[in-house]
């Protein structure tokens, strides 16, 4: 899984998360839908967070992150 710190959350179910390295890649957008188990209301900005990356089905030149999860929430 990725690293990562939580940069925007928009009241509309969605934000952006800055990878930590040079990925090159910039920030990723996550949907609400991918944030696992306490879910996208206990997001805040600046938090640390793991996830894996997949193509974003509306833009497959582009990369999104999915299964959320806050830093800690991991064991």
């Amino acid at each position: 899984m990725a690293t990562g710190t939580i940069r925007t959350l928009r009241d509309r179910g969605f934000g952006f998360i800055e990878p930590d390295g040079d990925s090159g890649s910039g920030e990723l957008f996550f949907h609400h839908s991918a944030v696992a188990d306490r879910g996208f209301e206990m997001l805040q900005v600046g938090q640390r967070v793991s996830f894996d990356v997949t193509p974003d089905p509306r833009d497959p030149g582009r990369q999104r992150a999915i299964n959320v999860v806050p830093e800690d929430a991991e064991q």
